[in-house]
Order: C-alpha cells, then sequence, then structure tokens
C-alpha cells in the first residue's frame, strides 16, 4: 500500500469519526458507479449526504477542500444522482467535503457543509 493510499484511508477514518460523533449514520464507504467514486454515504434525519474526504499532509500547495475540481465534482454527482435512483430517496440531499490535514502531528478536520452542487 502506498504512502498516499494509507493517508487517503487515514482521513477517510477520521471523517467517519467524526460525522458518527455529529450523528450521522454511515451508509456506504467508497461507493462506485461507473466513473464515479464516493467517499462517504451518510444519513442523519431526513438528510442523504454525500462525502468527499480530502486528506493532505502538508497546506504548502493549498488546503485540502481545494483540490476538488469540476470533473470530481461533476462524477460525484453522477454517481448520487444514480444512488438516489436505486435507493428511491426522496428526502433532502446535500454534497460535503471533509477536509483533513494531517500536517504538524495532530490531524485538523474541516467539515464543511454543502460545499457544492
Amino acid at each position: 500500500m502506498t504512502e498516499k493510499i494509507k493517508r487517503g484511508a487515514e482521513g477517510e477514518q477520521l471523517a467517519v469519526a467524526l460525522l458518527e460523533e455529529k450523528g450521522y449514520q454511515v451508509l456506504e464507504r467508497n461507493y462506485r458507479y461507473r466513473r464515479s467514486e464516493i467517499d462517504l454515504i451518510v444519513r442523519r434525519e431526513n438528510w442523504l449526504v454525500f462525502v468527499e474526504v480530502k486528506t493532505r499532509s502538508s497546506s504548502a500547495f493549498g488546503f485540502p477542500e481545494e483540490f476538488v475540481d469540476a470533473r470530481q465534482k461533476k462524477r460525484i454527482l453522477e454517481g448520487a444522482d444514480y444512488y438516489q435512483y436505486i435507493t428511491d430517496w426522496k428526502g433532502n440531499v446535500r454534497y460535503d467535503i471533509v477536509a483533513v490535514n494531517l500536517e504538524s502531528g495532530s490531524p485538523r478536520l474541516f467539515h464543511i457543509e454543502d460545499a457544492f452542487y
């Protein structure tokens, strides 16, 4: 396993812990549909939330949340649309980012609600 994959898995686990602490129920991890991968699909009350987790070990080149580009958003939306279709979801939908910064040893997490559409 490469360092990048290990760092990503660590960030995802930290994001799961943060979201569960906030009362979200994790429905899916690493959900795939065609070319789309959604890191986390979580639910709280009448909200279905599609979460992109971005982990960085340094902010030298920017903050983690700045690395979600238009192409990735489009793919997430495609996967989210399909997930809503197959589950017949009729409630509210939101797209969040959990930015994980591992710089200086102590992880810092930022939950950005309604990050894009």
